[in-house]
């Protein structure tokens, strides 16, 4: 055998694969994000995504973020991205629950899945497909790409201490996704309300209540200033997805590696998230209690069943009224009945 056989093999090789990075078209992906980067577990992904995605494709995929508002508001993100307003966008698809029933489920589920269950669907059952479908169907020219999770988050901000179901009757509430339909059924008065804007509404009185996010999150945003009753568990968002959305066409424009990068990016992201969020809240939760004045309160189990009663309603009601909703949640609830064995048997009870 030639001995320089290997050698020139090699640099052969290595050539191929430096014409194939070098015949790679570069990306910058202009991404706006719905909530500030400067928020643990949600803005540690969408930064997590504007650093790393460059590196890993060699500079062949830039992502260039914006903070709200700075080139498209929170609530715009999806339309800019489809129209090719700008070709990226870091969103959750609960915000888009006035364009397609569906989205809140791809987002935050009532009684729904915890983080494992919610990725285990998402993943290894029929959830990203369905996801990927419903823009689809709705005409969005998008593909999405699962790029966040976040751990439950608070259920609730009160002036004061709400023992019975009676005592959120007339109460208007910032509150977010398909929990904002169960209050609502409870004669609460309900509004979502961008982050930036909850803390202004709160000191007007133009809200009396409110639920965000986590409580190292709604730490930053001010609420214990004005309310001290904090409530727990958060019954609407047991976990939290979110996504990168990406313009169709320069998404399929994109080269198998790039495509294969953003993958590989997002489910990191998923990772800092998650662990993000798990990390973050006690000492919030510490610092509300022992410096800021809050009340750590837990829902009673005649509230708590209320409101999974309450849900029970109106996921029946929004499966009547449309066919995408309907076609979401029964492949959801199907994979929550299957997984029920394991989730029953696998892990220590709660007290």
């Amino acid at each position: 055998m030639n001995k320089y056989l290997p050698a020139v093999a090699t640099a052969a090789l290595s050539l191929g694969l430096l014409t194939t990075v070098q015949a790679e078209d570069k990306v910058l992906l202009k991404m706006p994000i719905a909530l500030g980067s400067h928020l643990p577990s949600i803005g540690t992904a969408a930064k997590h995504i504007a650093d790393n995605l460059g590196t890993i494709t060699g500079g062949t995929v830039k992502v260039k973020m914006y903070e709200p508002n700075k080139l498209v508001a929170p609530f715009e993100i999806l339309d800019a991205v489809s129209t090719g307003k700008v070709n990226a966008g870091f969103s959750t698809p609960g915000y888009w629950a006035g364009k397609m029933a569906a989205a809140p489920l791809f987002s935050a589920v009532p009684f729904g899945p915890e983080a494992g269950e919610y990725l285990a669907w998402v993943y290894h059952g029929n959830g990203r497909k369905l996801w990927q479908d419903m823009y689809d169907t709705n005409g969005y020219n998008v593909t999405v790409v699962p790029c966040g999770i976040v751990p439950p988050e608070t259920s609730g901000w009160f002036s004061k201490p709400i023992d019975s179901v009676a005592d959120l009757n007339g109460l208007k509430m910032r509150f977010f996704g398909l929990g904002g339909k169960v209050m609502q059924k409870l004669g609460v008065s309900t509004s979502l309300l961008p982050g930036g804007e909850i803390f202004p509404a709160l000191e007007k009185g133009a809200i009396d209540a409110t639920e965000f996010s986590m409580p190292a999150i709604d730490k930053k945003l001010g609420f214990h200033k004005i309310v001290k009753y904090n409530y727990f568990p958060g019954w609407h968002q047991q976990a939290t997805l979110w996504e990168l959305l990406i313009n169709k066409d320069t998404y399929n424009a994109m080269s198998d590696g790039q495509r294969a990068a953003v993958e590989v990016t997002c489910k990191a992201a998923m990772t800092v998230a998650f662990a993000d969020g798990e990390a973050g809240q006690f000492d919030a939760m510490n610092d509300n209690v022992e410096n800021n004045g809050v009340h750590i309160m837990r829902w009673s189990n005649d509230i708590l069943n209320t409101f999974e009663t309450t849900w029970e309603k109106v996921a029946i009601e929004e499966s009547d009224k449309d066919a995408g909703f309907k076609k979401v949640y029964s492949d959801l609830s199907k994979f929550r009945d299957d997984y029920k064995i394991w989730k029953n048997n696998a892990f220590l009870p709660r007290s």
